[in-house]
């Protein structure tokens, strides 16, 4: 029988070798919670036996960051170290790769004032854009992993308590992200030539528009005249392929910025900076959203719409099907590197650069001609279901299953 430890190792290697499959000589960011401690120590390990020159790790703590909240002015909220988007920015250009670890416990800010979340957010995206930029249009491998927090473990698993949910939430990262089967390596690189199967079919259809029903959601979403349909798999500026999401089970491309209309209700609660916003809808006209409503979390919805002018528009339009590994567990993590991925989504915000032709050489404006959206944010929700269908519109306006019941129609 295989071992916590040993799992934890594979973990460690599947991170450096296929998330963001660190070159020799190159520098490893790892962005992470205190948490994830022996993890970290792991993928440094692993990161230097594959040549990794420099590992630098940046620490985050949670409960200073809720001190934060609630011992600092006001005016603490809207500034961001410029020296920290500079460094990063400097590190990127330099060609490193950057690992983030979430873990975070999903209620940290729910007592905070919706007002500092929101200052906070837009002031770290707007001094962060420029590092955006190279994530955004994939010049530099980047990716996310897991580790549980017991605040995060005991969410997901409220029967059980401290080292017991801690545990029972590794089992559920680690049978998401394939650690269980002898070669998690090698599984990976054939799941992902699955999802490639899915990307070039959409890819030679061209739909000009999905179309989206089921309880709660009547969408239609244009899509940009040269989109492209992008999988699990990514490939850098300089041709080193690595994976953004561990796990992921998306196809997914950009939606035309001025061509969504209707309305779309969430499915899974979304965890956004600390609080929980649950059970909501956003109503669509010409690609911006109109109106909106929340059972939970609406403040910190609104100002999430109005952090800048792109916030209120589609980035990511993410097809995932109802049911693939994570979707079956029947597990709501609260963290959206796994909902996300076991639901078909949206992301308000940003567009991938590259998820249109030539879009990794453009800037922002010729971005926005092309039809994508720009922003300092970029939020990912589910909206996907069992009951969920979705037509693929031709040019010449005629229908084709796409989804049906929630899952692959061909």
């Amino acid at each position: 029988m295989t071992t916590f430890q040993e799992n934890l190792e594979k973990y460690a290697e599947l991170a450096v070798k296929v998330g963001v499959n660190i070159q020799p000589g190159q520098t490893l960011v790892v962005r992470t919670p205190l948490t994830a401690v022996n993890l970290v120590r792991l993928v440094a390990k692993k990161a230097y036996e594959a040549g990794a020159k420099h590992v630098q790790v940046e620490w985050a703590d949670e409960e200073i960051t809720k001190l934060k909240f609630e011992l600092a002015p006001d005016d603490a909220f809207n500034e961001y170290p410029e020296w920290i988007a500079k460094g990063y920015e400097e590190l990127a250009s330099n060609g490193a790769a950057f690992l983030s670890i979430t873990g975070s416990n999903p209620d940290l800010l729910k007592d905070a004032d919706p007002e500092r979340v929101s200052n906070a957010n837009k002031a770290s995206g707007k001094a962060m854009a420029g590092f955006r930029s190279y994530i955004m249009a994939d010049k530099i491998s980047w990716s996310i992993v897991a580790a549980p927090s017991k605040e995060w473990a005991e969410k997901v698993f409220p029967d059980a308590k401290g080292e017991d949910a801690i545990q029972q939430l590794w089992d559920a990262i680690f049978a998401a992200t394939r650690i269980h089967n002898e070669n998690p390596v090698a599984d990976w690189k054939t799941h992902l030539a699955t999802l490639d199967e899915k990307m070039v079919a959409l890819n030679e259809k061209h739909y000009e528009a999905l179309h989206y029903t089921s309880e709660g959601t009547d969408l239609t979403i244009e899509l940009p005249e040269t989109h492209l349909w992008v999988s699990g798999g990514s490939t850098n500026k300089d041709g080193v392929d690595f994976v953004a999401n561990m796990p992921t089970e998306e196809v997914f491309t950009s939606a035309k910025k001025t061509g969504v209309n209707g309305t779309v209700s969430s499915t899974k609660p979304l965890n956004y900076g600390g609080t929980v916003i649950d059970n909501f809808s956003l109503t669509f006209k010409d690609g911006k959203v109109v109106d909106f409503k929340a059972e939970q979390g609406e403040q910190t919805l609104q100002r999430l719409l109005d952090s800048d002018e792109g916030a209120r528009f589609i980035g990511e339009v993410a097809l995932v099907p109802h049911k693939s590994p994570i979707s079956d567990t029947n597990i709501l993590f609260y963290n959206t590197l796994f909902d996300e991925n076991a639901s078909n989504h949206l992301a308000i915000g940003s567009a991938y650069a590259f998820c249109i032709e030539g879009g990794k050489e453009m800037d922002k404006e010729e971005l926005e001609k092309n039809g994508l959206n720009t922003s300092n944010t970029h939020v990912d929700f589910m909206i996907g279901s069992a009951e969920m269908n979705i037509d693929g519109i031709t040019k010449d306006g005629k229908r084709e299953p796409v989804f049906r019941d929630g899952n692959w129609a061909f």
